[in-house]
């Protein structure tokens, strides 16, 4: 009985002083995160007790990226401080001086974190969106080459395809199709020939490639990650709240036999005394940081990390490039006058070199496509870390170890950027009155990033994107289906998050 008695003391002293440290701690961090201090010299967002802006950002999460012009503009602020517990405390922000100051000017000060690796380790490795030092200078050397040898004739054919087998088929049934998926399936097929030497066909097939839905879905865990501190609790816990779900794990697995198929393929084929020039080859060729060959798991994080780069991306400023040209009638018969005046035949039917030399005079279709990339940039957010003390240019002190975040998507939106019309899709902001483009600097229009690590497939993915918006707006009147919700998904880049059904006519 004694010791009944004794047990239940010593849990109420345990509760009483568990009460008291709580409420103590609650005095000192009543508005932010516990063991966080606050900064003097920028902007700081005061928060919950204890956990600070934890619970109004998973509050917020659904509509994230909105939520950080939110903040800015309901603090009249560019630059802001904000703690959250589980959370590293950030710097957030969206004055374009300090963009370019950590992306190019002290370029060197700013890397890519141990929280960006345990965020995205898992998925991407050691590939060339997570690497520092060497180890990302040697990715990027290999790569460097591709980008002028690709073989344009497989992207028109790819194009065909999509028109033939999908595109054609919807208008003359009148059914609606998701233009979304069946761009995100042409992508995948385009870039996996044209990359990795591999004819997928997945848009002969129905249904999601597995492959590709288990990439989605770890990438939107990855970007969790970062503003959830749940994440991998839930994940643990999917077989019992989502039965019969895949967890990230088996997720991986899947992407994992994708990626070594295709390297154990292209051994057989090398062996068979096969030459390729795509970009497997030619990291198969490289020589890592060590000097030495990569192995099949450094080539497995190749492959995924450049899927990302050529696969979604363009998916998705095609899939926002069409959408908003079925909300702006004005702007796409203006496009499509500037394709009929410039490429009066079918793109299919000329010479790569001409078909570049030609888009390269196609200001107008520049002007939409950049256009669409300062509104839904493919990469939405972003984040460093810095390696010692700074001063941002707008005079927001740094600390050794703090977080550095910047959302292209809420600088696209910024009346502060871009005027009152930031929200606008407005093509011929980027014209000047002699019909030239105007150049935007890379901090005031990160769509490509900017200093040494500058998106090395831009010019191709410029490119691409615009023969397919080309070819695809010549032959085809695209209609929005009524009463669907288009918004994003919370991921690493910036897709749809339920598609974008379309009816489709024959021009």
């Amino acid at each position: 009985m004694s010791s009944s008695i004794d047990s239940l003391s010593i849990v109420r002293t345990a509760a009483i002083v568990g009460t008291m440290t709580l409420g103590l701690l609650s005095i000192k961090y009543h508005d932010r995160a516990l063991f966080t201090e606050k900064r003097e010299g920028i902007k700081f967002i005061p928060g919950s007790p204890i956990v600070g802006g934890l619970i109004e950002q998973l509050k917020n999460k659904d509509r994230l990226l909105d939520n950080i012009l939110d903040i800015m503009q309901e603090h009249d602020a560019m630059t802001v401080y904000t703690t959250a517990l589980g959370l590293l405390p950030s710097i957030l922000t969206i004055d374009d001086r300090n963009v370019e100051h950590v992306l190019k000017t002290n370029f060197s000060n700013y890397v890519k974190g141990p929280q960006i690796l345990t965020a995205m380790g898992d998925l991407f490795g050691h590939g060339i969106f997570v690497a520092n030092g060497n180890q990302w200078k040697w990715q990027r050397k290999a790569a460097s080459l591709i980008f002028n040898v690709v073989n344009f004739r497989d992207y028109f054919t790819e194009v065909d395809l999509m028109s033939n087998r999908i595109f054609d088929k919807k208008a003359e049934s009148g059914k609606s199709v998701d233009f979304h998926d069946v761009i995100y399936k042409f992508t995948l097929d385009s870039f996996v020939l044209i990359g990795f030497g591999k004819q997928l066909n997945a848009l002969l097939s129905k249904d999601k490639v597995p492959f590709a839905a288990s990439f989605d879905t770890c990438q939107s865990n990855c970007f969790e990650r970062f503003v959830d501190p749940f994440t991998n609790l839930r994940d643990m816990l999917r077989p019992i709240l989502q039965p019969g779900t895949l967890r990230i794990k088996q997720h991986l697995q899947v992407i994992d036999d994708f990626a070594y198929t295709l390297i154990r393929e292209r051994r057989e084929q090398l062996k068979d005394g096969r030459e390729f020039k795509d970009l497997l080859s030619r990291f198969m060729n490289a020589k890592n940081e060590n000097n030495e060959t990569l192995t099949d798991k450094e080539l497995r994080d190749t492959v995924l990390n450049f899927i990302i780069a050529g696969r979604d991306t363009t998916a998705q400023a095609l899939s926002w490039c069409f959408y908003s040209l079925m909300l702006h009638p004005r702007i796409e018969t203006k496009l499509l006058n500037e394709i009929e005046q410039k490429i009066p035949n079918d793109i299919s039917s000329m010479s790569a070199p001409d078909v570049y030399e030609v888009i390269k005079k196609m200001t107008y279709a520049h002007a939409v496509f950049y256009e669409i990339l300062r509104l839904y940039p493919s990469v939405p957010s972003n984040v460093k870390v810095a390696l010692e003390d700074d001063v941002l240019p707008d005079g927001s002190p740094v600390k050794k170890g703090d977080s550095i975040s910047w959302s292209p998507y809420a600088m696209g939106r910024s009346e502060k950027l871009w005027g009152p019309d930031a929200k606008s899709f407005k093509p011929e902001r980027w014209l000047q009155e002699n019909g030239e483009l105007k150049r935007e600097s890379a901090g005031h229009w990160p769509a490509f990033h900017a200093g040494p690590r500058i998106c090395l497939g831009q010019n191709l993915a410029t490119l691409e994107a615009l023969i397919a918006i080309i070819m695809l707006l010549k032959r085809y009147k695209f209609s929005l289906v009524p009463s669907q919700t288009i918004t994003y998904d919370l991921s690493l880049t910036h897709p749809m998050k339920y598609g974008m059904e379309v009816f489709v006519e024959r021009r």
